[in-house]
């Protein structure tokens, strides 16, 4: 947008206004009053997906966001906004229909699964997710075979993307929301094929849980964990975030809600 067009949409912005109503206004105040909170941006030189466009506007929906809400932004507008984002910077991203079981997104021509972490007793330097997949009405009491067929199921569903991003709220404050975008490498998660698979024989639930622990280098790289729990689904334990990419951060400030209840 060049400077002619700019004022000429900020004349028309500024007339539309008098059509408002008070609380309408108010609104608007507020989100005027975040944007000059300008938010701490970092992104990897070496990252191909987070442009400094894409890290500049993708600040602006986390600050938008938080104007109106205390919540982490949620799965499904993390993917509408990444897809908005992406192609108003000039990189092609779709989203997939909705319910697909493989991939969420495709961005230039790469299948991504997408997911997000935000839960209070979050460690800034390990990932989990919480629900990586569904794992169905399968049973799997005491043969190790059981354990054994559910990672199968783990490899089979993650021939349905490429890549693999994780969007994670790290700080939650009244004041400072601090996120970061992580790329899981399939790679890594491929080396559960080495893995130590040991069913929950202890455990009261039915089916019984079961874990495939993944160490190298003399120290664990992550938990692949079986709940047998009523959504029976895989999670993603202690993944160490030394071994993934960091993309991007963002720390948001916001105004408290005792400030704005104050001025309106």
């Amino acid at each position: 947008m060049d400077a002619k067009d700019r004022a000429v949409r900020i004349r028309e912005l500024a007339a539309a206004l008098g059509g408002l109503s008070t609380y309408q206004i108010e609104w608007l105040e507020g989100v005027v009053n975040q944007f000059k909170l300008k938010p701490a941006l970092w992104r990897d030189p070496k990252s191909e997906l987070v442009t400094d466009c894409v890290s500049e506007m993708f600040g602006d929906v986390l600050q938008i966001h938080h104007c109106f809400s205390r919540e982490p932004l949620s799965k499904d507008r993390f993917e509408y906004a990444l897809e908005r984002v992406l192609n108003h910077c000039g990189v092609p991203a779709q989203l997939a229909s909705k319910g697909n079981p493989g991939h969420d997104i495709t961005i230039a021509g790469e299948r991504f699964s997408l997911k997000t972490q935000a839960d209070r007793s979050i460690k800034a330097d390990f990932l989990h997710i919480s629900k990586f997949m569904e794992l169905g009405k399968g049973q799997w009491n005491k043969a190790q075979k059981d354990l054994l067929d559910l990672r199968d199921q783990f490899f089979k569903h993650m021939n349905g993307y490429d890549r693999i991003l994780q969007l994670r709220r790290i700080t939650d404050t009244e004041t400072l929301q601090n996120y970061e975008l992580v790329e899981i490498p399939k790679d890594l998660l491929l080396k559960a094929k080495e893995g130590t698979l040991r069913m929950m024989h202890s455990s009261t639930q039915r089916p019984k849980p079961g874990t495939c622990t993944v160490a190298g280098n003399d120290r664990r790289l992550f938990e692949l964990y079986f709940d047998g729990g009523t959504e029976r689904k895989l999670q993603i334990r202690h993944l160490d975030k030394r071994d993934c990419h960091v993309h991007a951060a963002w720390g948001i400030k916001r105004i408290p809600a005792t400030i704005v209840e104050k001025t309106t």
